[in-house]
């Protein structure tokens, strides 16, 4: 056994430290929210193993804590590099204490240098280019990389206006890659960001896989990616070790084959042809509504595909006749709060998708804004109580 510390996620070079001896086999890593965060039930010793604990959300009220081994984080970092341009320089700009966020520090362990870091605070495009400026004027060799969230890419975008001169686009040219993952990334904010000029990393993976382990739909080096009855499954020497003191928990997650070790992602996905992965929602957001199976994810896809609608969120509802059925949560663009027009335009939108009748939302709420967690994806729990 080996002691458990606890850093700030804020306090970023006390957290780069931390990790760089952890990975050398020093005392494991669990960094926090906040620098007076109340932890419970947190040893304060794990497995020899153990390099980094990360807290995150489960699909209930109760914390998963994920336990990550060094080898599992270097693996991660390693088949990160070799999917893109080489280890290169990195900008932080995710929290310290999100697996996204703590990969980057860890991947600039292992290329050998100091990440640029935003400062603390809101994300804005000012801040982001500044930091890119500070970068590009090291005369650095090594290609550029950051990872973002969806919602911090489209302030990107907006902010440039589709002016490739602007600031915020010619940071974001900057990069080699932008990696942006957390959730699905919406069509419109792919599009304008490619019209800038910059290159996009869709990334899909969790904690349980030490970050992003598929990059375009792609599998990176090392890692197995297959459908077993509708549900994705990720193997490869990334995999955490489990879940902190929580065997039931890991027992259920992880599971081991004659093929190797294997986390179940809780995600619904198909592989083409070409083993192109495409994650269509999550298991549990699939609802039966009217005896027909309707999967949330692939409704919430139709509906920010539909124009106003790119940051619009899907909750189930219940429905006395049909079960359940789909409501949305929109910001509301120009004080638009015709109901009937908008259930009209997202019906259009459900049936181009190809999807079923039973997938049309019958519920819709405007908002000044959509609700997000402090990880910058959408807060569905907010957002499905606006219509209990």
């Amino acid at each position: 056994m080996k002691p458990l510390i606890r850093v700030p996620g804020q306090d970023v070079p006390a957290l780069r430290a931390a990790l760089a001896a952890a990975l050398d086999g020093g005392p494991a890593v669990f960094p926090l929210a906040a620098a007076d965060q109340a932890v419970a039930g947190v040893p304060d010793q794990v497995d020899e193993r153990i390099a980094l604990v990360v807290e995150t959300s489960g699909s209930t009220a109760r914390p998963k804590r994920v336990a990550l081994a060094a080898d599992a984080l270097i693996a991660g970092a390693e088949a990160s590099a070799a999917a893109l341009e080489g280890h290169g320089r990195w900008l932080l700009a995710l929290p310290g204490h999100y697996i996204a966020g703590a990969q980057v520090l860890v991947r600039s362990i292992v290329a050998g240098h100091e990440p640029e870091v935003l400062p603390d605070g809101p994300f804005t495009a000012e801040a982001f280019a500044h930091a890119t400026m500070r970068i590009m004027r090291t005369r650095d060799a090594r290609p550029r990389y950051t990872s973002l969230v969806p919602v911090q890419l489209a302030r990107l975008v907006e902010a440039a206006a589709g002016d490739p001169d602007h600031d915020a686009a010619r940071a974001l040219g900057a990069y080699a890659a932008v990696l942006v993952g957390g959730q699905a990334l919406p069509a419109d904010t792919a599009e304008r960001t490619a019209a800038l000029g910059a290159r996009i990393v869709r990334t899909y993976g969790s904690s349980e896989t030490a970050g992003g382990c598929v990059y375009d739909g792609r599998s990176l080096p090392g890692v197995r990616v297959r459908v077993t009855d509708g549900q994705v499954e990720l193997g490869g020497p990334a995999l955490a070790a489990g879940y902190l003191d929580d065997p039931a928990r890991t027992a259920a997650a992880f599971h081991e084959d004659a093929e190797g070790r294997w986390y179940r992602t809780g995600d619904l996905g198909m592989l083409g042809e070409t083993g192109i992965l495409r994650v269509t929602g999550r298991a549990d957001d699939v609802i039966i509504s009217g005896g027909v199976k309707v999967v949330l994810g692939e409704v919430e896809r139709a509906v920010r595909a539909a124009a106003g609608f790119a940051d619009a969120v899907v909750v189930r509802v219940a429905d006395p006749v049909w079960g359940e059925r789909p409501a949305v949560l929109a910001a509301a663009v120009d004080g638009r709060t015709d109901e009937a027009s908008a259930l009209a335009t997202l019906a259009a939108a459900i049936d181009a998708a190809g999807l079923p009748t039973a997938a049309r939302p019958t519920r819709i709420a405007f908002a000044a804004s959509i609700p997000l967690l402090s990880s910058g994806k959408p807060d569905r729990r907010a957002a499905a109580a606006l219509f209990a």
